[in-house]
């Protein structure tokens, strides 16, 4: 099996087995990135000659570099969130790439990764600001879908998740805000885990991002990898606002304990704006079929179970009050870093339509759209006192082609809307903060990975991880876009 196939954990075993070095693990990263990259467009910003002299430092593992379970690891970095110290950050803004921009500091997440061993080869495409389902972002050429290069990755995170799909490095760094952990996982077949709200910490940049919306962590091809790395980031750093309540003493470990019968209830009905249902793609609603009998062979209980709470049609203002004034935020703190204001033609239409109705809501909008939500997320964690699991399609439809969330000039917000019908079975669990995993266990008669989601009860990241092992060791996870 070549070292492209593997998953970190697989890959870090190399490495202590003495099979390979951490520098020749980079070296092989590197020359994949090389031969692929200008097909795909997964990274952006490549940190090569650090990451060459970060596995030659990590080459004696009894040196003051060589410990961590994750030893000589690549790894790629998103751009956005998340920071490394002098490197550039840009978050999809053409601006900010013009002008050079380099973060002042690392963010914890980097900063933890590299204590764990892994390096930083490069840093991945983002959505602009990682508004849209789709990473095609006016400061880089757009990332492609490693399964149908027309088709997007997803996004905001598609760039990671196309590096991982494609074997470029075996796992990456990725945030979601809306879905996008989930969204480009499903889409390029992968696991993509969104922790609770609190679990993951912002440090020392941010006490949150956008409220609470944001989680971070990564993209990965194994249940295991993401168990680990959550093992590695999770809990409080100093000065951060709020913490995730305790998981187990080891998420990694917790795998080995496979969970009681469970009561899963899914939907394949996605919520209109009006709060009618409407029905997801046949791919779609196969895929979460096929889940569920695989849940069922497992000694699960599944049924119907609809969130009533979640067809309010209140939902898309409320939510939308929020990410506009988010959006607002992130455009004016990058006129703050250019010194002065970034014009309307420099930006995608659809961002600037959606900072300019954040500039129209008043600070009680935006508190009232956060206590709206906050009542409605009571409701909603209710469904979690009948089932342990809500099992749904992570996308509506199969990855779309190219172009598919750009907004035309008579219709700015018509991305945004777009996306909403793509993907709404993400965003409200972002809301509500609750943990959220997508898993790559079906393709369709084209080849395309169709995800599923399951969503357990807020801060229980152990019963999702712990169920998707179950049903991975079932079905074993297949990458069938790994570039050698």
């Amino acid at each position: 099996m070549h070292v492209s196939d593997l998953d970190a954990t697989a890959t870090a075993a190399l490495v202590r087995s003495g099979q390979a070095s951490p520098r020749e693990l980079v070296d092989q990263a590197i020359a994949r990135i090389e031969q692929h990259n200008a097909e795909l467009g997964a990274v952006i910003i490549p940190r090569y000659d650090a990451a060459r002299r970060a596995g030659d430092a990590l080459a004696d593992p009894d040196g003051p570099a060589g410990a961590g379970a994750f030893r000589g690891v690549p790894i790629l970095v998103k751009d956005i969130c998340a920071t490394i110290g002098g490197v550039l950050q840009c978050g999809g803004l053409k601006p900010l790439r013009q002008a050079g921009y380099t973060a002042p500091e690392t963010s914890y997440l980097v900063t933890a990764l590299e204590r764990a061993g892994f390096i930083v080869v490069g840093k991945t495409n983002t959505s602009e600001l990682g508004i849209l389902p789709s990473t095609e972002p006016p400061a880089w050429p757009p990332t492609r879908n490693p399964h149908d290069v027309r088709r997007t990755p997803g996004g905001s995170s598609g760039g990671s998740a196309c590096a991982v799909a494609a074997g470029l490095v075996s796992i990456a760094h990725a945030n979601d805000g809306g879905g996008s952990i989930r969204i480009p996982a499903s889409c390029c077949g992968l696991f993509g885990l969104k922790p609770s709200r609190g679990r993951v910490s912002f440090a020392p940049n941010h006490g949150d991002i956008n409220g609470g919306l944001v989680n971070e962590h990564v993209v990965t091809r194994s249940v295991r990898d993401s168990a680990a790395v959550l093992d590695i980031l999770a809990g409080m750093q100093l000065g951060d606002p709020y913490t995730a309540p305790p998981g187990p003493a080891s998420y990694l470990a917790d795998l080995a304990t496979p969970p009681r019968p469970l009561r899963i209830g899914f939907e394949t009905r996605r919520i209109m704006p009006d709060g009618q249902l409407a029905d997801s793609h046949p791919d779609c609603v196969a895929a979460v079929a096929h889940a569920a009998a695989l849940l069922e062979s497992l000694g699960h209980h599944v049924e119907h179970a609809e969130i009533a709470a979640l067809r309010d049609p209140e939902w898309v203002a409320r939510f939308l009050t929020i990410w506009a004034v988010g959006v607002t935020t992130e455009i004016d703190q990058a006129s703050r870093i250019l010194g002065r204001a970034i014009a309307p033609h420099e930006i995608e239409l659809l961002t600037y339509a959606l900072s300019e109705l954040g500039r129209m809501m008043n600070a009680s909008a935006y508190v009232e759209a956060w206590d709206w939500i906050h009542r409605a997320s009571r409701r909603i964690a209710a469904f979690w006192t009948t089932y342990d699991l809500w099992l749904t399609p992570t996308v509506t439809e199969p990855p779309p082609p190219l172009g598919t969330f750009q907004s035309p000039p008579d219709d700015p917000l018509a991305g945004i809307m777009r996306a909403a019908e793509f993907a709404p079975f993400t965003a409200p669990f972002n809301a509500t903060g609750q943990p959220a995993c997508s898993l790559p266990l079906f393709y369709n008669a084209g080849g395309l990975p169709i995800g599923v989601q399951l969503v357990a009860a807020y801060g229980r990241e152990d019963l999702l991880l712990r169920t998707a092992a179950q049903l991975e060791a079932a079905q074993p996870f297949v990458h069938r876009a790994t570039r050698p």
